[in-house]
């Protein structure tokens, strides 16, 4: 048994067995908080709730736990392994969940393949949970389930193997573009897979401005084309059936494409197919666990394409841990009715625009001090960035209240104050220094201002409007440094000590004296 095999399970077996547990939030310790937590207290806020169903949020733990639901017909990596075999990733669904946006999460497996038990199921859920995360569902029945419900309930439902693929990628698609310099609504996309996630996200791509007549999908037989077999197509891929190609096989397909999108399996693109694409080619090889082809595969014959995958081995991970405990973090907080196009867009922009941001000292730690700086080999923001549920769920909470699914609104700063509480008390503590300080900047002198470490936090501290930095060293050995590192300027005052002879001249009689 190989070392990673036998270290899984025992971490799943040891101790308590699986990964998650339900822990009280209230004191229940003495007599009467037993009498407050159940009987005869309890009947208190259940009056309240029955004379306002609203008030669920208020008295009981609904307004922030998700269902994780799957029926298991379709796990990551493994197939069609039955509800029971799919517990232990539901679970791990549950603490992901928790650990990256504080939210809590009964993991339930349905056991049926009938798509209408699991409606049925999950409508039965509503009155317990304050959204849905369907999961692990083979296509295409997880479109009808998730069409159906999006329908029928009135709380979000979100199948993530369809829309966090297409949220996190839709990110590093957008800077992929911004670095490449190619037009969005010119480029020529293909898909190699054709399930639940390809279709999602060729459909996010749509909405994000590629068109629709640039894209060629195809499945394990081919290009999906218009003049296919009609018992053949499902009513899903027909919406990218093409009809103004002559393409047949994905390496048809390739001859000149700008972007490959794969959700497929290990090994379906060969170099010379890389090899026909256009100049500056964007690869997004996304199969787990292993990709459609690999980054050394493809830098032995393009050393100007931009490269994505699913592995954490590799720079640009699509790790759809960016998307959804912050898409549902945004949904829960303003008691959204649904997850919307318009959410789902917030979220992608959201990424894409903070992998742009410097990025904290305290996240490159976290991967053993590794630089990121904003190009072809950090398009996205890397899981442990904690800044990702303040960008995220506030654009998420923002688009639902635009768009009238959001119950309540929230004020900007105060949310985001509740989100930096969720971080942790040192993140609490920070936030009201850093309020203290923006109503007051300060002009702050930093003598060692030509140390990248010095001129990082100088810019932050310009991004986050607590301080005038002014950088004392030389100017030209400042701005150097900030354009190898990727910082902007813009905000921060230089002193060039020595450069400055009136000034030196000051120093030298202040010295004296």
């Amino acid at each position: 048994m190989s070392t990673l095999k036998q270290d899984a399970l025992d971490y799943h077996s040891g101790g308590r067995p699986g990964k998650i547990a339900v822990v009280p939030t209230k004191p229940a310790s003495t007599q009467r908080d037993l009498s407050l937590a159940y009987s005869p207290g309890v009947a208190a806020p259940c009056l309240e709730i029955a004379a306002n169903p609203e008030a669920v949020d208020r008295y009981t733990a609904r307004a922030n736990l998700v269902a994780v639901v799957s029926n298991g017909t379709a796990v990551l990596g493994l197939g069609d392994i039955g509800p029971m075999a799919a517990k232990p990733v539901m679970e791990g669904k549950a603490v992901l969940f928790k650990r990256f946006a504080d939210i809590d999460v009964f993991d339930l497996e349905v056991g049926s393949k009938d798509p209408d038990d699991v409606i049925r199921f999950c409508e039965l859920l509503e009155p317990t949970v304050g959204g849905i995360n369907l999961e692990d569902i083979a296509a295409p029945e997880c479109f009808y389930i998730e069409e159906t419900l999006k329908a029928r309930l009135d709380i979000p439902v979100f199948h993530d193997d369809q829309h966090g693929t297409a949220v996190i990628s839709g990110a590093a698609l957008l800077n992929a573009l911004d670095i490449t310099g190619k037009d969005i609504a010119a480029v020529r996309v293909v898909f190699s897979g054709a399930g639940a996630a390809a279709i999602a996200t060729a459909e996010h791509y749509v909405t994000l401005g590629v068109r629709r007549e640039n894209i060629v999908m195809c499945d394990s037989k081919g290009v999906i084309r218009a003049d296919r077999d009609p018992s053949r197509l499902d009513p899903y891929k027909a919406r990218f059936a093409a009809s103004g190609t002559e393409a047949q096989s994905l390496a048809d397909a390739m001859d000149g494409a700008d972007i490959f999108v794969g959700l497929s399996v290990a090994g379906a693109v060969t170099p010379e197919m890389v090899a026909s694409m256009a100049e500056r080619p964007i690869i997004f090889a996304l199969a787990n666990p292993d990709p459609e082809i690999t980054p050394e595969e493809v830098a032995l014959v393009r050393s100007d394409a931009i490269m994505a995958t699913g592995r954490t081995d590799y720079p640009n991970q699509i790790n759809n841990v960016l998307g959804f405990p912050f898409i549902f973090r945004g949904a829960l907080d303003v008691r959204a009715r649904a997850i919307n196009d318009e959410m789902k867009m917030a979220a992608t922009r959201a990424l894409a625009e903070l992998a742009r941001m410097d990025v904290p000292e305290s996240v490159e730690r976290a991967y053993g001090d590794e630089r990121f700086r904003f190009g072809p080999e950090y398009l996205i923001p890397k899981p442990f960035d904690p800044r990702i549920m303040l960008w995220v769920a506030p654009a998420v909470a923002r688009a639902a209240v635009e768009t009238g699914v959001a119950r309540r609104d929230v004020d900007p700063a105060a949310y985001r104050g509740e989100l930096e509480a969720r971080l942790g008390r040192g993140r609490e503590v920070m936030r009201d220094v850093f309020i203290r300080a923006r109503r007051d900047p300060r002009r702050i002198a930093f003598p060692e201002g030509e140390h990248e470490r010095i001129i990082r936090a100088a810019a932050l501290s310009v991004a986050e409007g607590i301080a005038h930095p002014v950088l004392i060293g030389r100017a030209e050995r400042i701005e150097a440094t900030a354009a190898r590192v990727g910082v902007s300027m813009q905000g921060i005052e230089v002193v060039d000590r020595l450069g400055d002879e009136e000034r030196l001249e000051r120093y030298a009689q202040s010295l004296y004296a």
